[in-house]
């Protein structure tokens, strides 16, 4: 995958926590990234005001003063952003509501892979001219079952991860550096080399490992381990990643003058 390429970005609404973490995990392990959720509508609002939202995947009935139809009208007048509906509601004054908010898919719970992810580039194309329009790879062209889970363990200051059908310890200290390789993330330590089937977005946030800081689109460094840096490149021991623009600033913000 050319890492040049924007990701993109969607915003997912959902007020029950698990179901909103198994969203996450289902649109990563897709190749999209997950700028955020929110339980209500006024947090959505203020997300989607914070971050670039290509797709808005909101649920229906929400905790807090506004459902899921309103939160959505609210976000579309600020902004149009392709939307898609997940909900146990079927019924037709419900259905009536949502489509009045011009919705590009209506799914109702429990909503499966190939049916989100369906929803989801259909989503993204409708409106765009032919050429801009063109189809993205099926997960199962890209390597990986998107059924699939990665499995981290956390203990302490140590991590264990599947490796040759058996879990092994690997001290998070150890981790050099994160490179993003289609929807594969790979693990560069001071030993062996891991991957994990999941993206870069996805492995910070499981590591949760604050030395672990994310400096290019497709690569994460370890701040303990650099060696060097310049306005466009970090080195690690003997290999030097890039600095991307967007990424650039808060990296070397890390870095207090004295």
């Amino acid at each position: 995958m050319n890492s040049d390429l924007p990701r993109v970005q969607i915003l997912v609404v959902e007020d029950e926590a698990v179901l909103a973490l198994d969203l996450i995990e289902l649109l990563e392990l897709e190749g999209y990234t997950v700028v955020g959720t929110a339980a209500s509508g006024p947090q959505a609002l203020e997300l989607f005001r914070q971050h670039r939202v290509d797709l808005l995947l909101c649920d229906i009935r929400l905790q807090g003063p506004w459902d899921g139809i309103e939160t959505a009208r609210r976000i579309t007048a600020e902004r149009p952003v392709p939307l898609v509906y997940l909900t146990a509601m079927a019924d037709r004054a419900t259905l009536t509501r949502a489509l009045c908010t011009a919705p590009a898919a209506y799914l109702t719970k429990p909503v499966n892979v190939a049916s989100l992810r369906a929803a989801i580039e259909v989503a993204l194309r409708a409106g765009k001219p032919a050429d801009e329009a063109a189809p993205a790879a099926p997960a199962h062209e890209r390597g990986h079952d998107s059924n699939s889970r990665e499995t981290i363990l956390r203990l302490g200051e140590y991590v264990f991860l599947k490796y040759n059908y058996r879990f092994v310890r690997l001290a998070l200290s150890d981790i050099m550096l994160l490179e993003a390789d289609n929807t594969v993330t790979n693990l560069i330590t001071t030993g062996p080399r891991y991957s994990l089937r999941m993206s870069l977005t996805a492995a910070l946030e499981r590591l949760a490992y604050p030395s672990l800081v994310r400096v290019h689109r497709s690569f994460a460094v370890n701040l303990t381990h650099v060696s060097a840096f310049s306005e466009t490149e970090a080195t690690l021991h003997d290999q030097t990643v890039p600095l991307g623009r967007q990424y650039k600033a808060d990296f070397l913000r890390l870095f207090q003058l004295h």
